[in-house]
């Protein structure tokens, strides 16, 4: 059952769910102390002190979710509206479904808006679960555009160069998807390492022996695996084949129409032992808003949970975290703590040279708790030790008794 709530507030309360995944592994009667923002203790439930105040629940209790693709939700878009108002509107948004951490993802567009859309992150960094900066694009290869507009694709640049040396001056953990056969050389892959930032590769027409090159200069990762990039074929691995046969991170859509659930699984099956796949929402405005929405002029609609263009193409998803993880454990048969890892600890581990504090529940972890029913389906959402209410108030907290 949720757990009822009130406007009564602890500094400090312990949660006791029915059982714990924290990230990587199970636990079971156990307890969590939260102080503030901040998980301070883990115990077993027998030894917490009968006068401390603890919510009891028949709940699952998980880390909240992480997503490093995020376009919009609430009704904006990030590159219709790159402002820190923007980026609350949107983190407000996807909170009730659970992510408590997302990447802000600004897709192909102008310099002079890039620009906006950094500053924007710079001033919002830490808040509204903004974690750090996506840029997808505009340094990516024509005939794997997808939705994005070809009049902003242009090669690499120095005016790109020094948008990303801004945000790691800021210590923004940014992340920038492009296609490395279009980069002038290859080597501006490692130069972008060396400051910190994950390079992947996406949107993208190379062959196996570029991506392995790319990948020798420190290519880490893949943007929505298996869309918009060469497919694997019996004698070239394409971006996919490398994707799956290395030992970078993947990001895969798991809404069943992006990819299908085929696919799906033989991918999630071929990095398991890596464990280096992780789930993306790729969400745009229409999570938690308006059906529509106006992108580069054009309009993007629902249509039969696909979001499409005019033409009937993908244009972006219309899918949330929790759906996500719903569907690879109710439609795939996905164990629960495998699906539930790639939507929390696989992502943070991903930036965890700058986020140790997130998609886990741990001591010193951030108080960013999503409860489940048995079912796998989300209830409520924790975050920063504070209980979001999503049918009412939300910034009501926990009712907290002494049992």
């Amino acid at each position: 059952m949720p757990i009822k709530y009130s406007y009564n507030t602890h500094e400090s309360w312990w949660l006791s769910p029915s059982s714990l995944f924290d990230g990587y592994v199970w636990q079971h009667d156990i307890a969590f102390k939260i102080s503030h923002d901040t998980i301070t203790t883990i115990a077993p439930k027998c030894t917490i002190p009968t006068d401390d105040p603890i919510m009891t629940t028949d709940l699952i209790a998980c880390p909240g979710y992480v997503d490093l693709q995020v376009n919009g939700g609430g009704g904006v878009m990030f590159n219709n509206e790159p402002s820190p108002a923007g980026l609350q509107t949107i983190g407000r948004a996807h909170l009730k479904y659970g992510t408590t951490s997302f990447l802000p993802t600004f897709i192909t567009d102008t310099s002079d808006k890039l620009d906006l859309a950094a500053d924007a992150v710079i001033k919002t960094i830490g808040q509204h679960g903004v974690i750090g900066m996506h840029i997808e694009g505009p340094h990516i290869n024509m005939l794997r555009k997808g939705t994005h507009n070809g009049e902003f694709i242009r090669p690499f640049d120095e005016r790109t160069l020094a948008t990303l040396e801004r945000l790691r001056t800021n210590k923004v953990p940014t992340m920038i998807t492009l296609a490395p056969e279009c980069l002038p050389d290859f080597t501006i892959i490692a130069l972008l390492v060396a400051m910190g930032v994950v390079v992947s590769a996406g949107h993208t027409d190379a062959n196996g022996e570029q991506i392995r090159t790319a990948l020798h200069q420190g290519l880490s990762c893949f943007t929505h695996l298996h869309n918009a990039m060469t497919p694997m074929t019996s004698r070239e691995p394409g971006v996919v084949g490398m994707a799956l046969a290395s030992h970078a991170w993947c990001g895969i859509v798991c809404d069943g129409y992006h990819v299908c659930d085929t696919s799906l699984a033989v991918s999630i099956h071929a990095k398991e032992k890596s464990q280096r796949m992780f789930i993306v929402s790729d969400a745009m405005s229409t999570v938690g808003g308006p059906s529509s929405f106006i992108l580069y002029g054009e309009e993007i609609f629902v249509k039969d949970g696909r979001l499409i263009n005019r033409q009937g193409s993908l244009a972006g998803a219309h899918i949330t975290m929790a759906q996500s993880v719903h569907h690879l454990i109710s439609q795939l048969g996905l164990a629960p703590g495998q699906a539930i890892a790639m939507a929390t600890s696989t992502p943070a581990d991903l930036l965890s040279v700058a986020n140790t504090r997130i998609g886990k529940i741990s001591i010193g972890g951030k108080a960013n708790i999503v409860l489940l029913k048995k079912d796998w389906s989300i209830v409520q959402t924790i975050c920063n030790g504070q209980y979001i209410d999503t049918e009412k108030n939300p910034n009501s907290t926990p009712n907290i008794s002494n049992t």
